[in-house]
């Protein structure tokens, strides 16, 4: 009888593990709305290069989150990424705000940055933002670096030696 009472615990706990589990992974990989499902808007933004950006990545303005992406596609006419931000209503912004792509410290997320324009005027829900910052891949970055680096000393290696 012992034997039945351990095993009905244990099953409990590993039940209960499992379930803890899945909702650890479930919040985890964005299944968490904003503000407790409040209303929402979407607008888009046209981007050259999205780096590593996906789909429930943040939206931020000021370091708050106003929002989430919620689609990224190529258009196969300008063969841009089309980024769908859904944002909370209760932050309006003005049609002339801007967003780029940014990334938490050096090798971290990436992130949505919107910045408020001075317009009166508001983004209605389909809008797309004009303005846009592409995101800075460090990987072209270390390409350029390096490019430099090597063009600069065959340019030295190939100057006339100056004598005195």
């Amino acid at each position: 009888m012992k034997q039945g009472i351990l095993e009905f615990w244990v099953g409990l706990f590993v039940l209960l593990g499992a379930l803890a589990l899945g909702v650890l992974a479930f919040r985890v990989a964005g299944g968490s709305q904003l503000a407790g499902g409040a209303a929402t808007y979407t607008v888009y933004a046209d981007f050259d290069d999205i780096g590593s950006l996906k789909v429930q990545s943040p939206v931020k303005t000021a370091g708050v989150l106003v929002g989430r992406v919620s689609a990224i596609r190529l258009d196969p006419k300008t063969y841009q990424a089309r980024v769908s931000l859904q944002l909370d209503a209760q932050y309006p912004f003005s049609v002339d705000s801007s967003a780029q792509i940014l990334t938490s410290g050096l090798l971290g997320e990436q992130y949505v940055g919107l910045s408020q324009g001075g317009e009166e005027e508001k983004l209605q829900n389909g809008d797309t933002l004009a303005l846009t910052t592409s995101a800075v891949v460090l990987e072209n970055l270390i390409n350029k670096f390096v490019n430099n680096f090597i063009n600069k000393d065959a340019k030295d290696a190939s100057a006339p030696a100056v004598s005195k």
